[in-house]
């Protein structure tokens, strides 16, 4: 199993952006499926994006897509979250997060999840 650690995490204004990177320990990295999820004060833990092991397929939930970016680089076992024209409702923990799924899509990364990041702390001011 891998080990996650988010940074990135901080203030930002609304219409600016953040990049958020996970990097991950262990040599099984690139055969993960990884991706993203946020948690809002009092609300329920939601998926963000995902990316496929070789970096070309990537999901994204709607409130996101056109804004945020994933990508991964497997030769240093990272992953990367770019935020783009933040918004306040953005504001959340991340969550990095490891799964084994097969086609990629938001149910198929819920079922398959095995390894969580410890979460980094993103606001968004208006």
């Amino acid at each position: 199993q891998v080990q996650l650690a988010e940074s990135g995490g901080g203030l930002m204004q609304a219409g600016g952006s953040l990049r958020l990177s996970c990097a991950a320990s262990g040599r099984t990295f690139s055969s993960y499926v990884m991706g993203w999820f946020r948690q809002a004060s009092g609300k329920e833990r939601e998926f963000v994006s995902a990316v496929g092991q070789s970096d070309i397929v990537t999901v994204y939930a709607d409130s996101v897509k056109g804004r945020f970016t994933i990508s991964r680089d497997n030769s240093k076992n990272m992953v990367y979250l770019q935020m783009n024209s933040l918004k306040s409702e953005d504001t959340a923990v991340y969550y990095c997060a490891a799964a084994r799924t097969g086609v990629l899509r938001e149910s198929n990364f819920r079922r398959g999840l095995e390894v969580w990041g410890q979460g980094t702390l993103v606001t968004v001011s208006s």
